[in-house]
Order: structure tokens, then sequence, then C-alpha cells
């Protein structure tokens, strides 16, 4: 009876699909070159689905992304604020620097 529970245990464990990992990214968004760029940069990453909170800094020239990387992924944000007409790329985060 213990083995047929363990068994069944493992089974439902196994078979439930891969939890979201919510990830939050920075963008380098160099094109922005007057104070209202970041607003079109703004409401192109919010449509992205799986996008939840999108900071954007004129000065810094740079977008923060909290995003669920099961419903999106930085290549597809990347493509929104390039078709915006604002390409952006991935900052390396301060752990991968040193």
């Amino acid at each position: 009876m213990k083995m047929r529970f363990v068994l069944t245990l493992l089974i439902t464990l196994l078979s439930l699909p891969v939890l979201a990992a919510i990830q939050t990214v920075t963008l380098a968004v160099p094109s922005m070159n007057c104070a209202a760029c970041p607003i079109t940069v703004k409401l192109a990453l919010n449509k992205v689905d799986g996008v939840s909170q999108v900071d954007v800094s004129y000065p810094d020239r740079e977008a923060v992304v909290t995003f669920d990387d099961n419903l999106t992924s930085v290549e597809t944000l990347n493509q929104a604020t390039g078709d915006a007409g604002y390409p952006s790329t991935l900052k390396p985060s301060e752990a991968e620097r040193e």
C-alpha cells in the first residue's frame, strides 16, 4: 500500500507542467533620445503576453521588465521594442560581470 502511494505521488508530480518562473531582466535601449520615447517602449513591452511590470528610464536608456518565462522570452521582448522603433539588447546582470 505504501509503495502504491509513493508511485502514485511520483507519477502525479512528474506529470505536472513545469512551474512558471518569473524573471526580471534589464534591456538596454540606446536609441531613446527624448523624454517621450520611454512611453512608446513601455507600451510596446506591456502588450507582450506574460509581461507583468515594466519600468523604463530615459536617463539610463534602459527598461526593466518582469515577465513569466513560460509565456514570453527575452527575444520576444527585444522584438517588441524593435518593432516599436527602439531596438534593445539584454544588459548583463551584476552577477555575470563579476
